[in-house]
C-alpha cells in the first residue's frame, strides 16, 4: 500500500477521526537512523494492506507535536505508531522500527 504524506492539521484530524486502523511514521529528514526506519516502514507498507502515513518532522513539526499530545506518547524521532479504533496499539522508535517487528505487532 502507498504511504501518504500528512502536511496539514486538517489531514491529521481527518485521519485521527475517520481511519479505523493505520500506521504512522514520524520521520526526520536529516537523521540516518530515521532514514533506515523509513526504509523498513516502506518495506512493511508495500507488502501489507495497512493504511500508512508519514510526517516529515522538519517540515511539519507542529503535526508531530500534535501526534505526541493526542496519543500521550513522548515525542521521539524516528517514531512509528499503529493505531486501531483511536488507540495506539503499538509504538516504537529508532532501531526498533523494522518491517519484521511491524508485521509481528500488526498482522
Amino acid at each position: 500500500m502507498n504511504v501518504k504524506r500528512l502536511t496539514s492539521d486538517k489531514e491529521l484530524s481527518n485521519v485521527i477521526e475517520n481511519d479505523e486502523s493505520y500506521v504512522l511514521l514520524k520521520h526526520s529528514l536529516t537523521c540516518p537512523i530515521s532514514d533506515q526506519a523509513k526504509k523498513e516502514f516502506e518495506k512493511f507498507s508495500s507488502s501489507n494492506d495497512v493504511t500508512s502515513y508519514i510526517i516529515h518532522i522538519q517540515e511539519n513539526r507542529e503535526l508531530s507535536n500534535q501526534v505526541a499530545e493526542h496519543f500521550q506518547v513522548k515525542h521521539q524521532s524516528p517514531q512509528v505508531f499503529y493505531v486501531q479504533d483511536g488507540d495506539v496499539q503499538f509504538h516504537a522508535s529508532h532501531f526498533d522500527i523494522t518491517a519484521k517487528k511491524l508485521e509481528k505487532q500488526i498482522m
